[in-house]
């Protein structure tokens, strides 16, 4: 892999969708780099700290989220002259999102007041009151033509359905929840899953009209619902639970037809590949040592590597604190692979071990046990390819042919946080006040486990 120098960044930064572009929050500036070059290709003052930026989907235009202040600024890349910027008076602005059309932003008040929409065509607005949350329970269909939108009147949540051509409302209907946590139309736009609040246990299936379809409850005591994902095949819904198990339901009956356990004691008869992280010191070769100011220190780095370990082993666990809110445990990451073959968790009272479940064998195919806790993960958008990150200068990497680790030739670069561009050529790195990127290359297709770097 190779890799760029480091360039400053004071908050969040993000590919454009066509990955030609890096936005970059830098405090009150927002900085554009070219992805190949990383020259600086359009620099925006803003009127205060950054602290959200969003490309619309066709990488035209990005908004900012001055959250402090509270306001939005838009720009173009186009146009770099053009300027927009979105003040919502005393409602203030606690979240903004793009429209699926990239001429409209959506924004929501303090306090969930309303839901504004925001045109970049004709200046008109259009609001929607009470929504239910801040950033969530807002789902918008692959075409782009509607929106699900999450409300909360009088101690009962309701789907409001929305067309993004006029924005108006073409329906509204409760939905039998009692405390709606989010909502997300399915991959072919045919039906809505929502699902509850942890203190409750349901997972319910509508339909655009308002039916409910299906009805799924897996248990009836403690925590209930953590984290849902659709497969993008639109074939498999995962839903993961705070009794540390995930569950696979099937769109045709809605269900379930398989359940995965994340157990603290992995024992055999086990196929699973068990990759475990450990130190490899440095080798100096004290010969070719010399006194030099413009030579890197290695005092006290590491390489690392994976060990293939075998079963039965113990991983590392924590145990909540009963008497704590948001207990750490349970399903809290879940990722889908681009195929759909495979989904990776993370166990959040195991939260330094990432399982890799192989949905078509319906099996464990492997677990990663780091060292230190899992931060981020992300799948490559163009093959079976899994990328994770720790906090520490390394970058770890699956595929179904193998694990790997790859030491990050950066001096004090502490990987916090990835993202993939959308060709799977690139990831970006962040650090706390630094990032940079890494060209990934093609990994040559194997049926045998390694642990080389």
């Amino acid at each position: 892999m190779e890799f760029t120098e480091t360039y400053k960044q004071t908050g969040p930064c993000c590919f454009s969708p066509n990955s030609r572009f890096i936005a970059v929050a830098v405090d009150y500036r927002l900085v554009v780099r070219d992805t190949l070059s990383f020259k600086v290709v359009h620099l925006f003052s803003c009127l205060d700290k950054i602290s959200y930026i969003e490309w619309a989907l066709d990488s035209e235009y990005i908004l900012c989220g001055l959250y402090k202040k509270p306001m939005i600024q838009a720009w173009s890349l186009t146009q770099p002259e053009w300027t927009c910027k979105i003040d919502d008076g005393p409602a203030g602005i606690a979240y903004a999102r793009w429209s699926p059309d990239s001429r409209h932003i959506l924004t929501t008040s303090d306090f969930q007041l309303r839901l504004t929409v925001w045109s970049l065509v004709n200046t008109a607005c259009v609001h929607v009151q009470w929504p239910k949350h801040t950033s969530k329970g807002v789902s918008f269909t692959k075409d782009g033509k509607f929106a699900a939108v999450c409300t909360r009147k009088d101690c009962k949540d309701y789907i409001n359905l929305i067309s993004c051509h006029t924005w108006e409302i073409m329906g509204v209907f409760a939905v039998d929840t009692l405390d709606l946590a989010d909502l997300e139309w399915s991959p072919d736009d045919s039906s809505i899953v929502v699902w509850d609040s942890p203190l409750d246990y349901k997972v319910l299936i509508y339909s655009p009209d308002g039916r409910c379809l299906f009805k799924y409850q897996a248990y009836e005591s403690g925590l209930g619902v953590k984290s849902v994902s659709w497969s993008p095949c639109g074939q498999f819904l995962a839903v993961g639970s705070y009794d540390q198990m995930l569950r696979v339901l099937n769109h045709l009956t809605w269900k379930t037809f398989a359940e995965f356990i994340h157990v603290s004691t992995v024992r055999g008869p086990s196929c699973t590949a068990i990759f475990k992280e450990v130190d490899e010191p440095l080798q100096l070769n004290m010969s070719e040592l010399c006194l030099n100011d413009d030579s890197d220190s290695t005092e006290g780095h590491f390489r690392v590597r994976y060990e293939v370990t075998e079963v039965p082993i113990t991983l590392p666990f924590q145990k909540p604190l009963a008497d704590k809110p948001n207990p750490k445990q349970g399903i809290g990451l879940m990722l889908w692979s681009k195929d759909s073959q495979y989904i990776c968790t993370r166990n959040d009272s195991m939260p330094t071990a990432l399982w890799i479940w192989d949905i078509h064998h319906l099996e464990l195919a492997a677990i990663l046990v780091q060292k230190d806790p899992i931060r981020a993960a992300a799948w490559d958008p163009t093959c079976t390819r899994l990328i994770l990150c720790t906090g520490s200068p390394h970058l770890y990497m699956w595929t179904p042919a193998g694990a790997y680790c790859v030491n990050v030739p950066l001096s004090e670069f502490a990987i916090t946080d990835l993202k993939w561009n959308s060709d799977g050529s690139c990831v970006l790195l962040k650090d706390k006040e630094a990032f940079c990127c890494a060209a990934v290359p093609v990994l040559p297709e194997s049926s045998d486990y390694s642990s080389e770097e």
